[in-house]
């Protein structure tokens, strides 16, 4: 749309804001009624369909800081007058020398501005006021407001089980025009995370770009197994026996046979095994399943058991485990 045709739209009117409506104000009345207008909300409603382009006009307009300005104050010099010009180039009532000859102290009887292309003429009037060229010619826009506009984000969910959100699997969608949508999940992804897949989202209404698909992840939690990045850890039991001794012991993988570890030992609980490339396989690289030794202590213990415990318990140094940590807490 030209600038000149600015004398006849009150965007602020289309879109039912005053004038002195602020960018966030702006931008909600403009999804309200985007929502409310949209042709696919409005299937073969020719009138709802005109009425989405008026406002996404307007609003191209006073979303741009730079094109509102423009617009604004190209209205308060017309005051809704318009560009017209009777016979021989001569102004009616109200006409383009009326809106100008305010500015240059000039009636409508006066001097005459020439609007013709070229040096001197209508476009070099605008393109001192405004900085640059001739209606309709704003750097890097579209039909001089400011471009097309991009098409609306849509959201999506999708369930993983665990061992699929490990090695990625290609998803079908439900689109809400009723088509489906194949999506490729990539594998290692987590419980919430959003995926955004560009240019999958719903189309432009003026043939600008098309918007995003922002898809958000759910994974069923796993009996055995966490995610840690592109790592897997499991907890590990162990007997006291084994950690005190140390032993070799089995630990499960997901999806494959148990691998055998070394336990060291006086192995303590909470420290770490590590299993190289038994984790994701992702783009940066394969993780490792990370075994975490918990040592299992007894619950019921017969004579013979108690006894022998009592007869370790004796063989050992006198030692409490705790001094340190006691030490360092009256130290803080």
């Amino acid at each position: 749309m030209a600038s000149q045709d600015w004398f006849d739209k009150d965007f602020y009117a289309v879109l039912g804001v005053s004038k002195d409506v602020t960018p966030a104000e702006l931008k909600k009345v403009y999804r309200k009624l985007a929502r409310k207008y949209h042709p696919d909300s409005n299937p073969g409603d020719a009138a709802s369909e005109a009425k989405f382009k008026e406002i996404s006009e307007a609003n191209s307009v006073l979303s741009d800081p730079e094109q509102r300005r423009e617009y604004d104050q190209i209205r308060a010099m017309g005051s809704g007058a318009r560009f017209t010009a009777g016979a021989g180039g001569q102004g009616g009532g109200g006409g383009f020398e009326d809106v100008f000859g305010g500015m240059f102290n000039q009636g409508a009887g006066g001097q005459r501005v020439r609007y013709q292309q070229g040096g001197g003429g209508f476009d070099d009037i605008f393109g001192g006021m405004f900085g640059g060229g001739g209606f309709g010619q704003t750097s890097g826009g579209y039909r001089g407001f400011g471009g097309p506009t991009k098409g609306r984000d849509l959201t999506a969910t999708t369930t993983l089980d665990f061992q699929t959100a490990i090695v990625g699997e290609t998803v079908t969608l439900q689109q809400s025009n009723g088509r489906p949508m194949k999506v490729r999940i990539p594998a290692g992804v987590h419980d919430g995370q959003k995926i955004r897949l560009r240019g999958r989202g719903e189309q432009s209404p003026d043939g600008g770009e098309a918007g995003d698909m922002v898809l958000t992840v759910s994974v069923r939690s796993h009996p055995v197994f966490q995610l840690d990045g592109t790592n897997l850890r499991v907890d590990v039991p162990v007997t006291f026996a084994e950690a005190a001794l140390g032993a070799t012991i089995e630990v499960p993988t997901l999806g494959g046979e148990p691998v055998k570890l070394r336990v060291a030992p006086g192995t303590p609980s909470g420290r770490v095994l590590r299993v190289k490339g038994r984790g994701v396989a992702a783009k940066s690289g394969t993780g490792d399943l990370l075994a975490t030794v918990q040592v299992a202590v007894p619950s019921h213990l017969n004579d013979k058991a108690r006894e022998a415990v009592e007869a370790l318990a004796a063989a050992l140094p006198d030692e409490n485990p705790r001094a340190d940590l006691i030490s360092r807490a009256r130290a803080s």
